[in-house]
């Protein structure tokens, strides 16, 4: 029989919840995954923006490699500066320079992905005490920003695959 929620220790619950935003971070459970979302894109298709759409794959990817980079900069560095909005945090262009800007993206996007879910699986990080030089957030506002904003973009993702003939629906 499974214990209520309540009956459960602090240290039980703090187990819990770091599992439960490691879990949304990996986007594997109401969603396609970021990784499912990326892979199998012909690279004469990651630059191109369809009719009505105003982003390229391309263009989502970087966007949200460099959000998630300064979300989890600014929740452990003091000294971060965040880029400019909307200048920075877009690249100039739709498509990728080349496959190896590509395949460079994607493995910093997993590097910062598995140090937000170190960050919040680590017991010694409070998860609601306010990041110092912040103005209110926490490390769990923090991730699940993170969480929350690749999930969308996942989701324009599969979108703009959908339209230029790049995603089977059995891959949802």
């Amino acid at each position: 029989m499974k214990r209520s929620v309540k009956r459960m220790s602090s240290a039980s619950k703090d187990k819990l919840l770091r599992k439960h935003i490691a879990d949304l971070l990996s986007g594997h459970n109401a969603h396609v995954d970021w990784k499912a979302a990326f892979t199998g894109i012909p690279s004469k298709l990651r630059g191109v923006r369809p009719d009505g759409m105003p982003y390229s794959v391309w263009e989502l990817l970087e966007h949200m490699r460099i959000a998630q980079w300064d979300i989890l900069e600014f929740s452990h560095d003091a000294k971060h500066v965040s880029p400019d909005w909307p200048a920075e945090c877009w690249p100039e262009t739709p498509a990728p320079p080349n496959a190896i800007a590509w395949e460079k993206s994607l493995k910093l996007f997993e590097r910062d992905l598995t140090a937000m879910n170190k960050l919040v699986a680590n017991p010694k990080t409070d998860l609601f005490a306010r990041i110092p030089h912040g103005t209110g957030q926490t490390i769990l506002r923090e991730a699940l920003l993170v969480a929350d904003h690749n999930a969308y973009h996942v989701g324009q993702v599969i979108l703009v695959r959908r339209i230029l003939g790049a995603w089977k629906q059995s891959q949802s």
